[in-house]
């Protein structure tokens, strides 16, 4: 048995549902069956369905306290594959609020509450009782995962935890509920592409922005059932960081609007992709607001 597993286990007898992940943090990939999510979904999803699948699909819905479906040879291969565990904090009646860097948690010292706090690799987990909707890049470094996301387990912690401020709650009380997949509201078709002629201080070839911009998009639509907007942030400060040394200008902006367009394509409220891509393309330089 794994050490992940035995974790999971541990965790699960103590009634917090957990999965494993794979390298980069990441939830197991679908089988054939559910991949594209042609089962439907399971009925936890935000679009329900009746898949059952005893396999370890559709990222934090697979989270179980069920030792029989920890330990069944469905699950047997990820657990020999796993990274890391994760659990599902709306299940335990949790929120979690990731700080991915010092200045997040700097930001989060002077203005939240105490409560139980998690170191991580780059910043800290700080966990409140109460559950939410969560919300990637609410501010620049920090989402928040609750409900239909998952965590990763770094240990209890130290301190007393508290009970979720409204002041987290306020960060996506404002935002728009995401449609289901096909009823966007979106601004986006028709705006202008990016290429040289709006790029005239760029150092980089078309080729070169293109082929990094395609990648990027890629990523983004990916993420069809989380994670879309943190992702769109992350592509967006990947790539204003490939032209911090150009003279400029170098189209940044039109880089961004197809960004926010393809987070907009995966279900994102457009006005929620716009500032997550803001943010993205606006850290580098400390604009992000």
């Amino acid at each position: 048995m794994s050490s992940h597993l035995r974790t999971a286990l541990g965790l699960a007898g103590a009634g917090v549902p957990v999965l494993p992940l794979r390298a980069g943090k990441l939830p197991f990939g679908n089988c054939v069956t559910c991949a594209g999510n042609a089962c439907g979904g399971r009925p936890s999803m935000k679009n329900a369905g009746a898949c059952s699948c005893p396999g370890v699909c559709h990222g934090w819905a697979a989270a179980t306290t069920d030792t029989d479906t920890l330990t069944s040879p469905a699950w047997a291969g990820a657990w020999r594959q796993a990274q890391a565990v994760a659990y599902h904090p709306a299940g335990v009646r949790l929120t979690v609020l990731d700080l991915d860097d010092t200045e997040a948690v700097s930001w989060a010292r002077q203005t939240l509450p105490a409560t139980r706090t998690v170191p991580t690799t780059r910043g800290e987990h700080w966990i409140y009782l109460g559950a939410m909707r969560s919300a990637n890049s609410v501010r620049p470094g920090v989402d928040i995962k609750s409900a239909m996301a998952y965590a990763r387990w770094l240990g209890p912690g130290i301190g007393t935890m508290t009970h979720l401020p409204s002041a987290i709650r306020a960060m996506v009380e404002t935002e728009e509920t995401t449609p289901a997949r096909g009823e966007v509201v979106s601004s986006t078709p028709g705006r202008a592409a990016w290429d040289a002629t709006v790029a005239t201080g760029c150092r980089h070839t078309e080729r070169y922005v293109r082929t990094g911009l395609e990648r990027g998009l890629a990523l983004v639509r990916s993420r069809t059932e989380s994670g879309a907007g943190s992702q769109a942030f992350g592509v967006a400060q990947f790539l204003a960081a490939q032209h911090a040394q150009c003279p400029g200008p170098c189209g940044l902006d039109a880089l961004g609007q197809q960004i926010v367009a393809a987070t907009v394509s995966v279900g994102v409220p457009e006005a929620y992709a716009q500032r997550a891509v803001t943010n993205g393309l606006n850290t580098s330089t400390g604009r992000a607001a």
